[in-house]
């Protein structure tokens, strides 16, 4: 079984390029710094710096909602490739191609960009007319709720 899931930020916005013929497709490339759970030196923060690959539509949504920064959750499958460079040097590869992303934080908590992240992938309106949430991410629930809260 070949699985990877991953969280971290991206390393810088992603680039994206289109396929050429009559079906385009996008393939969007960015980097994730996933923090390592445990350092051996134990008072430096380390990260490994992992290449990720997007297609089609997952490729869109990156080029369209993804900036520099952002904290994105990411399961996909690793792939190695190698080709030959100009100067006639092999050089081999390792990415992880994306098989579902999504937005690990919400639109507010990266307040470094006025880009609207949002966690709606539909595209339409992500306002209701649920309770504000609280600073802390959580619903304010109104007191005096006798029955139980419905969850979807």
């Amino acid at each position: 079984m070949n699985k990877v899931i991953l969280m971290g930020r991206l390393v810088r916005d992603p680039e994206v390029r289109y396929t050429q013929g009559d079906n385009q497709m996008a393939i969007a490339r960015y980097t994730l710094a996933v923090d390592r759970r445990f350092n051996r030196n134990g008072d430096e923060n380390t990260a490994d710096f992992i290449p990720c690959v997007a297609f089609g539509k997952a490729a869109e949504h990156a080029e369209r909602y993804y900036r520099k920064g952002l904290k994105v959750a990411v399961t996909g499958r690793i792939q190695t490739g190698s080709y030959t460079n100009k100067d006639g040097v092999k050089v081999y590869t390792t990415d992880v191609v994306v098989e579902e992303q999504e937005f690990a934080e919400s639109k507010n908590s990266n307040n470094n960009s006025g880009d609207n992240y949002g966690n709606n992938f539909g595209g339409g309106n992500s306002q209701s007319a649920a309770p504000m949430a609280a600073d802390d991410g959580f619903m304010n629930i109104p007191d005096g709720i006798d029955e139980e809260l419905p969850f979807n």
